[in-house]
């Protein structure tokens, strides 16, 4: 069977490190936990769980923590977690499945990553992350910031997902801080880096700064696809916060360069053509979502409702507008049976039967 070493670096997480600890504690033959400067009762509620904490002085890179964490540990596969994260009781069954029946040259297991909800708890943002990783193929975190192990070699995909419920905002400038240290060392950041770092300052309302790097990125032949679309997507953003809507699209429309259209990009376009007035050629775009296959293993990040409650509303007033007054019904009622209970739902209701539909 297949031994898994949970490996965590934490700091100041006394919040939520023991709800992910008792999440994870099932399928994890040990527990390596790296402190980086905790001043709360952290490292006490860790030792409730394991006596394999380890001290390492915070040098501002992610990267780094993770890796002495990885190389604290003994068995088969790392398994990587965040204090905020936590494992469903669905995934634990899955990860015992994978411990049993997973074959032992696999060298990368990814697993979905949620961090945004609906108040009924589904999922709203996901993406897949390298979860397990098999400890003697030697893969190595890189980056200071939005660290990241490559995947490679056997690759299997699970649908052991893994949530992150932030219960305390980040630290604020933290990662533009450690982004622009890197730069004034003389660093050069990667693609990925530069795409964080551009968000960062968009982020910040420093929108005319941001948008060079993101043009920057797009232009880059060699970047990962998925970071040029979401690079494409964030120009947009820029421009439309600068005041330039009339440029905004444009960056939408170069992104269908890099790959089949996204669901998520489809509602990007037509929430611009409805902002414009054109209700029927929003109504297009709306429609191509609802069409997009799940790409979610593709890369880059994923928003489940764009494939079918958001294109659905959205249709909904795309037809209003249009004068279909019974067709934008329909098209709501189709949204309200995946949401049942959401306001908007029910308050398009109302406003239908106010029609006498």
């Amino acid at each position: 069977m297949n031994t898994i070493s949970l490996c965590m670096i934490v700091r100041d997480e006394e919040q939520t490190l023991e709800r992910c600890l008792h999440s994870a504690a099932p399928i994890a033959d040990e527990i390596v936990l790296v402190d980086t400067g905790s001043v709360d009762k952290t490292v006490e509620i860790a030792e409730k769980y394991t006596n394999r904490i380890y001290h390492f002085d915070w040098i501002d890179d992610f990267a780094a923590a993770r890796n002495f964490a990885f190389d604290q540990a003994h068995s088969d596969y790392c398994l990587w977690l965040d204090a905020d994260d936590v494992l469903p009781q669905a995934s634990v069954r899955e990860i015992k499945r994978l411990k049993s029946e997973m074959p032992p040259d696999t060298d990368v297991v990814m697993m979905p990553y949620h961090v945004g909800f609906d108040p009924s708890g589904a999922p709203t943002f996901t993406y897949y992350r390298e979860r397990l990783i098999r400890r003697a193929a030697g893969l190595r975190w890189i980056g200071a910031v939005h660290e990241v192990i490559t995947p490679q070699g056997k690759v299997l995909y699970s649908t052991a997902a893994v949530e992150h419920h932030k219960e305390k905002p980040p630290e604020p400038g933290r990662n533009r801080r450690i982004f622009e240290k890197m730069m004034a060392q003389g660093q050069s950041l990667d693609a990925r880096q530069q795409l964080y770092y551009a968000r960062e300052l968009l982020e910040a309302g420093e929108a005319a700064c941001a948008a060079p790097l993101f043009e920057a990125l797009i232009a880059q032949k060699e970047a990962w696809a998925p970071n040029r679309i979401d690079a494409c997507v964030q120009l947009s953003a820029c421009f439309q916060r600068l005041g330039q809507r009339e440029k905004a699209l444009s960056p939408l429309l170069q992104a269908l360069r890099f790959a089949p259209p996204r669901a998520e990009l489809c509602c990007q376009i037509g929430n611009w053509f409805l902002d414009d007035g054109q209700p029927k050629t929003a109504a297009f775009w709306y429609q191509a979502a609802l069409n997009c296959p799940d790409d979610s293993r593709e890369g880059g990040f994923s928003t489940p409702d764009c494939r079918g409650y958001i294109p659905l509303m959205q249709l909904c007033v795309c037809y209003d507008r249009m004068g279909n007054t019974r067709e934008a019904a329909q098209y709501n009622e189709r949204a309200g049976a995946l949401k049942p209970q959401s306001e908007a739902y029910l308050q398009n209701v109302r406003y239908f039967k106010s029609k006498g539909i």
